[in-house]
């Protein structure tokens, strides 16, 4: 077993030609991103399995308020990730200093106490999403086992099913996954997840699209869910205020666009690619769903689930819904990735910088393994990695509503991350002149936001006071 320093060694550059190709501007290993590879990524963080509970949003908000709503949040959302993409290179020099991070982008062109209000919300925002995504995974394995006795028992059977072993069971692959160095490794885990959340996403649409044509249909709307039929006013309210925060914060992946965006390669020019791949992923997702909101709710009215396949909007056929489920399961094994490496590089920069002259976390070991090949090994990765998704998976444990506190944490992120940094960042980099009318179209932006987020921040508040009020530890899932 061979040791050495994780660290960049800079006169390797100078040592010979092969050296200077493997490296790129900055002295770090040379990156391979490409166009493809950062469409997965964002396919993967922005396609989660909330996909399928759009039809619950759109029923809320009606057929023209939901459309619209799904269509104005892809646009803002594809809008402010150019102006972050144009934020990855300081323009200090040419071609510009590289920004790493999120954080790195805000304190080139911000700095102050914003570079902390960043942090925080990132994350914070990061780490909640890996606790809700081991929630979530559980509950599509439960719907497997339940698909199958619903089957055998009939529809009406009592099914009842422990989700701990499935939380278990998915950390303890998390466990393994977690080794993978860094973002820069994910490719290949994300073009499988991606590849996952098109082929759930299909059997949705596809499971709705046949019960249209068979006549089975709900009752519909132009204004959604109608007060004292369906749900009381203050209900109507409330659910309203979720389902629109539900659908802006569905295309958020400007959390994690920076950390995409350094895997890319020097050439051509990463913003020019990154936009590209922004697009590619923003109108990819939105067609998905449209698709699945819409048909969704044509096909269930007034009254459709929270999730078609979890919820059992559709129990037949049974093995497509199993299926379905296996591939929510494996798209967020590799989604759980993409959010959880830009905390662990966060932390193990921290400790670097804190702790330079430590083996145990500096040093790396590398192995032959066969079929493998060769494997690296770092201990203090090992180690803290290890303890994090444990720390993860029994906080799901404990808060299997940990979705709903997930709701609230996106109420809060969405704001600063997607809209607020990357506009007051456009306009410093840009010196967009103030008062002027690109100033105000840009701040009047801003503040909609706000308000969307604010009301979005109540809504998951008041969904999360009830399902404290109902929550039971340990309890089985019926």
């Amino acid at each position: 077993m061979k040791s050495f320093d994780t660290e960049h060694n800079p006169s390797a550059v100078e040592s010979g030609n092969t050296a200077v190709k493997n490296v790129d501007d900055d002295g770090r290993e040379k990156r391979t991103g490409t166009l493809m590879t950062a469409s997965a990524h964002i396919i993967t963080a922005v396609i989660g399995s909330g996909v399928l509970s759009l039809a619950w949003a759109i029923a809320q908000l009606g057929w023209v308020a939901g459309t619209v709503i799904l269509v104005t949040f892809a646009m803002i959302n594809y809008y402010t990730s150019t102006m972050l993409a144009d934020c990855y290179r300081s323009p200090d020099a040419d071609p510009g200093t590289r920004n790493y991070t999120y954080m790195d982008v805000v304190r080139a062109y911000l700095g102050g106490k914003k570079v902390q209000l960043c942090g925080v919300a990132q994350y914070g925002n990061l780490v909640g999403v890996t606790i809700g995504y081991t929630i979530t995974a559980s509950i599509s394995l439960i719907a497997i086992g339940k698909a199958n006795c619903f089957h055998d028992k009939g529809h009406s059977a009592k099914c009842s099913v422990s989700p701990y072993p499935y939380m278990a069971a998915f950390g303890v692959v998390q466990i393994i996954l977690s080794q993978i160095p860094n973002f820069h490794k994910l490719s290949f885990l994300s073009i499988i997840a991606a590849v996952m959340s098109f082929s759930y996403a299909s059997i949705g649409i596809g499971l709705a699209i046949a019960n249209v044509a068979s006549g089975k249909t709900g009752k519909t709307e132009l204004t959604g869910t109608v007060i004292g039929v369906d749900v009381s006013a203050s209900e109507k309210v409330w659910r309203l205020f979720q389902a629109i925060g539900d659908i802006a914060f569905s295309y958020a992946f400007t959390t994690i666009l920076i950390e995409i965006q350094d895997t890319l390669r020097s050439s051509p020019p990463e913003n020019k690619v990154m936009k590209k791949a922004s697009l590619a992923g923003v109108s990819t997702t939105t067609v998905f769903y449209i698709l699945c909101g819409c048909i969704g709710y044509a096909t269930f009215g007034n009254n459709a689930p929270g999730d078609f396949l979890t919820d059992f909007g559709f129990y037949e056929p049974y093995w497509l819904v199993d299926f379905a489920n296996a591939c929510i399961a494996l798209h967020l094994l590799g989604a759980y990735q993409v959010y959880a490496q830009p905390f662990f590089q966060f932390v193990e920069n921290k400790c670097n910088k804190k702790w330079p002259e430590s083996n145990f976390i500096k040093h790396e070991y590398s192995s032959d393994i066969p079929l493998l090949g060769k494997c690296r090994v770092n201990l203090f990765r090992l180690v803290w990695r290890t303890v994090y998704v444990i720390l993860t998976t029994v906080v799901a444990m404990i808060f299997p509503f940990f979705n709903s506190i997930l709701g609230l944490l996106g109420a809060l992120g969405f704001w600063p991350l997607t809209v607020y940094f990357p506009v007051a960042m456009h306009i410093a980099q840009k010196k967009v002149k103030k008062y002027s009318p690109r100033w105000l179209a840009l701040n009047l932006l801003v503040l909609v936001c706000l308000v969307v987020s604010s009301l979005a921040a109540v809504g998951s508040v008041v969904g999360l006071i009830g399902s404290v009020k109902t929550y039971k530890p340990f309890k089985n899932l019926d």
